[in-house]
């Protein structure tokens, strides 16, 4: 008789072996099948690690930077140094930061301070809608988004210009602002019936001249007498103040007689009236471009480490007891000087030099000095910019001086010149379309060509005043001359017309037999081999 625990453990073995069977053939279908359609884009789910708010803010702010930091009052100081934020720059870097506050809440709250930080205002609606969103979160109790902005710029058309009781609420709401530019583009009506007293320009004067504010852009807009105008200054509170340009867009001229006199309302030696108790300790960069009288009033200020001058002023302002009063103040500190146009309709200071400066040719008539010493004034400058306008004058007709104001300086290194690309373009024999890449390809025959001593020189006066730089006699201790125009830099390094080409290889040539670099915009050295490989460049257009 066959025994039961046999049979029943054959069966167990038996079942053991069919399921280690039937698992080793699902095992192997599963490695021959195919995978399915919805396998492969099944989502991969990626666990990410907590990331602290403090994090994803310092993330947010860099993602914010485009190629330098717009609220650096430390940049742009130096005039040689050609603006670093431009509206299609500061529309680009908007555009990422809207997208990084859409991700999500937390994302908006990091990304909200970044989004008003820095505030451009290109139209008037603009200036408007900003008002009006700080004025309803005042209303509806919502936390203010003018406590972020740190930087307000304001340049807009002519037509366009802000209303003042837009200005006026946006500055109520911003405490924290420490950089302000209005670059003419305020509305200012000398025919206003009752204007508001709150909207005066003393009034948004007082928001912006307080203790943190380190960069102001200011524009006059009428003809109220400048030491009225800038009064709130004198509260002496803009102690951290830094970078200050002053300019005027008066609705008014000023007649003939005026002009030449040099002064509006104040005779040669009464300029009592104009002094002002104002003290600046942290100004080291002013522009202006103001008149004389506006001179004597700032030859008045305490500006102990002002080294940086930019002045755009009117030819006749330059021959005024104010321009010569400011300088023997402050001319001492200066170790760079900007002069703007210097045209032939200085002439007419020579033929009638104003009773100041005859004075002080007498006193000096035998050291033989130049009617406006402003070397002697300026001792200790360093770098000069001047434009590249700068005419034949029937004294030094041999010559062309830099600016007729500045003919030679012992100890200017560095000379910056403005508007060459102006200069080349009205060559009689550069084309209009010289901006454009040239089509052409220029051969090394051609490019040696260039530089022949038999060829003509295009735009000849600008060649004769980079030229008359380089005179020994004149600026002795200088080393580098600049190219500070950005449009020249592209026509002279994508592939150049041969006019512009044939331009820059005689003046880089002459420089280097000087001893002199010549820089571009960005003070790189120009040579001839990178002259050369302007034209070698196979990524420009071709003409048909």
């Amino acid at each position: 008789m066959q025994d039961p625990h046999a049979s029943s453990s054959a069966l167990q073995l038996v079942e053991r072996q069919k399921r280690s069977v039937r698992t080793l053939l699902v095992r192997i279908r599963s490695k021959l099948r195919r995978p399915k359609v919805e396998d492969e884009l099944e989502p991969f789910h990626l666990r990410i690690p907590f990331v602290p708010p403090e994090v994803w803010g310092i993330i947010i702010q860099h993602a914010c930077l485009f190629n330098h930091d717009p609220l650096d009052t430390a940049r742009e100081l130096s005039f040689l140094e050609s603006p670093s934020t431009q509206l299609a720059t500061y529309r680009a870097s908007m555009a990422t930061k809207k997208s990084l506050s859409l991700v999500s809440k937390q994302w908006n709250a990091l990304a909200r301070s970044f989004l008003f930080e820095f505030v451009w205002i290109s139209r008037a609606a603009q200036a408007k809608a900003l008002a009006r969103t700080l004025l309803m979160e005042y209303v509806e109790n919502l936390p203010s988004s003018g406590k972020f902005i740190r930087r307000l710029h304001i340049e807009t058309p002519a037509l366009e210009r802000c209303a003042p009781a837009d200005l006026r609420t946006i500055l109520d709401y911003s405490p924290h602002l420490y950089i302000y530019s209005d670059h003419h583009s305020v509305q200012r009506s000398a025919y206003e019936d009752a204007p508001d007293p709150r909207c005066s320009p003393e009034e948004i004067l007082k928001l912006v001249a307080h203790p943190k504010i380190r960069r102001l852009s200011w524009t006059s807009y009428d003809d109220v007498p400048f030491e009225l105008r800038m009064a709130p200054l004198g509260s002496n509170l803009t102690t951290r103040l830094e970078y200050l340009e002053l300019s005027t867009r008066s609705p008014s001229l000023p007649n003939l007689s005026t002009i030449l006199s040099g002064s509006s309302s104040s005779s040669a030696g009464d300029f009592q009236h104009l002094q002002m108790n104002v003290h600046l300790p942290a100004l080291r960069a002013l522009k202006v471009s103001l008149d004389n009288n506006t001179f004597a009033v700032l030859a008045s200020w305490d500006m102990p480490n002002l080294t940086n001058l930019s002045v755009m002023s009117s030819d006749f302002s330059y021959t005024g007891e104010g321009f010569s009063r400011f300088f023997q103040a402050h001319g001492a500190k200066l170790t760079q000087l900007e002069l703007g146009h210097s045209s032939s309709a200085l002439e007419e200071y020579y033929l009638t030099t104003p009773q100041h400066l005859l004075a002080l040719q007498q006193q000096n008539q035998n050291h033989h000095q130049p009617p406006v010493p402003l070397a002697e004034w300026c001792p200790n400058l360093r770098e000069f910019i001047c434009s590249a306008d700068a005419e034949w004058h029937w004294q030094s007709p041999d010559w062309i001086a830099p600016h007729i104001l500045l003919p030679s300086h012992p100890r200017v290194e560095l000379i910056g010149i403005r508007d060459i690309d102006t200069r080349l373009l009205e060559d009689p024999m550069t084309p209009l379309d010289a901006r454009q890449p040239y089509g052409a390809d220029v051969d090394d025959k051609l490019f040696d060509a260039l530089l022949c001593a038999d060829a003509d020189t295009p735009c000849f006066p600008l060649f004769e005043q980079i030229s008359s730089l380089l005179r020994r006699d004149a600026f002795p201790a200088l080393r580098f001359v600049r190219d500070l125009s950005t449009e020249s830099h592209r026509m002279r390094t994508v592939r150049p017309h041969p006019r512009v080409l044939q331009f820059w290889r005689k003046a880089v040539a002459r420089c280097a037999e000087r001893g002199v670099w010549f820089e571009d915009c960005t003070g790189v050295n120009i040579t001839q081999r990178a002259l050369r490989r302007a034209t070698l460049s196979g990524d420009a257009p071709t003409r048909a």
